[in-house]
């Protein structure tokens, strides 16, 4: 049981403090983030939503150093059910992220599927249900994304059910699961988002353990969310 212990790493992220964009005026500054994260014990972070932190590595390296913090991952949006067509926009924005989390020394990128609702009004986009050829263009463009990131940055992807996105309940992360190369694709297991869409983060362990490369731990409080 220590051996496996010794493997565990725990972080937060400008999440944790309530941070959703690279800018706004009503966040906690990136300095005080920094500071109030290694304040609490936290030895590792991710950056959250890119250029909140600083983007050039020699001073962001500065900054985390000289607080005893390291980075355990990056995150990117991602819409690639949409097909071919948004590749090169997509290979764009996660290059600049992917880029930066391997000069901070980290392992992983999680990746977000783009939501299907408005992240700030809640206006339906699109239908939350795909059709078969958006599956397959979702499926498909998640494991060249595996395969590019991993030869380009030497970074393993995680893939993030998220309430509001097309990877969501107990149904939908199965399928994805099921239709993806394990040696391209694994998860990042957010247990807040996977119970808030109905699923059960014990038996997800339990059935497809080894495909979770990453965890991202919360709680919900089942009478709120009836």
């Amino acid at each position: 049981m220590a051996g496996a212990l010794d493997r565990i790493r725990v972080g937060s992220a400008p999440d944790s403090w309530g941070v959703w964009f690279p800018d706004d005026p009503r966040q906690v500054p990136w300095e005080r983030f920094l500071d109030e994260v290694a304040e609490a014990g936290y030895p590792w972070i991710e950056l959250g939503p890119y250029g909140y932190l600083p983007t050039d590595p020699a001073r962001l390296t500065d900054e985390i150093a000289k607080r005893d913090l390291k980075v355990s991952a990056g995150t990117v949006f991602t819409g690639l059910h949409r097909g071919p067509s948004v590749w090169e926009s997509t290979w764009e924005h996660v290059s600049q992220v992917a880029a930066l989390t391997q000069a901070m020394g980290a392992k992983h990128l999680v990746v977000i599927p783009s939501f299907w609702r408005d992240d700030k009004t809640a206006e339906i986009l699109e239908p939350p249900e795909l059709t078969h050829e958006q599956w397959a263009h979702l499926t498909k463009g998640m494991e060249r994304l595996g395969h590019e990131v991993k030869e380009t940055y030497g970074l393993d992807i995680v893939v993030h059910p998220h309430a509001d996105t097309h990877i969501d309940t107990e149904d939908h992360v199965e399928r994805f699961l099921d239709s993806t190369d394990d040696e391209l694709v694994s998860l990042c297991l957010d247990t807040g988002h996977y119970a808030y869409c109905g699923g059960d983060s014990v038996k997800l362990i339990e059935t497809y353990g080894e495909r979770i490369g990453y965890l991202h731990l919360k709680q919900v409080d089942p009478e709120i969310l009836a």
